[in-house]
């Protein structure tokens, strides 16, 4: 999780949502990590858990990732979670809960349903106060900023 929230850090100072993500193997290593990319990249896909999820796959030159913890800052949203059905993630580690975007302990639930192909294990809650914090502090700045409205 250091790693993940590192990489959220870094998200923040690039202007984008603080959440971060690492891939790491069986035996511990790190295979991939990566910050969210979506403002930087203009791509509303590149979140975090999906920049390093595919890097991971290219890395390692294989489709699935069934071995493979995913970590991050955020309880993924019902595209990553959904994605990590596909790269048949082993084991999804998350920080913070995402009552409005989540979908992995809220909204669709989606590991819950009976249609879904894969099931990773899960644990959630891991560094909840600092990942929380980062989000909270990062949209409280956005807020206080003046908005450029011009008015012709």
């Amino acid at each position: 999780m250091p790693l993940a929230l590192a990489q959220a850090r870094a998200a923040a100072a690039r202007g984008e949502v603080p959440v971060g993500a690492v891939v790491v193997d069986a035996q511990g290593h790190v295979i991939a990590s990566a910050g969210n990319r979506v403002e930087e990249w203009g791509d509303p896909s590149a979140h975090a858990e999906m920049v390093a999820m595919r890097a991971a796959m290219h890395l390692r030159n294989k489709r699935k990732l069934v071995d493979c913890t995913l970590v991050v800052t955020l309880e993924p949203c019902a595209m990553c979670a959904a994605a990590m059905v596909h790269f048949r993630v082993g084991r999804l580690i998350f920080g913070a809960y995402d009552p409005k975007g989540g979908a992995v302990e809220h909204g669709p639930r989606l590991f819950d349903r009976e249609a879904c192909l894969h099931r990773p294990e899960i644990i959630g809650g891991v560094s909840e106060q600092e990942s929380a914090l980062m989000l909270k502090d990062f949209f409280d700045q956005r807020r206080k900023k003046p908005h450029n409205i011009q008015i012709s």
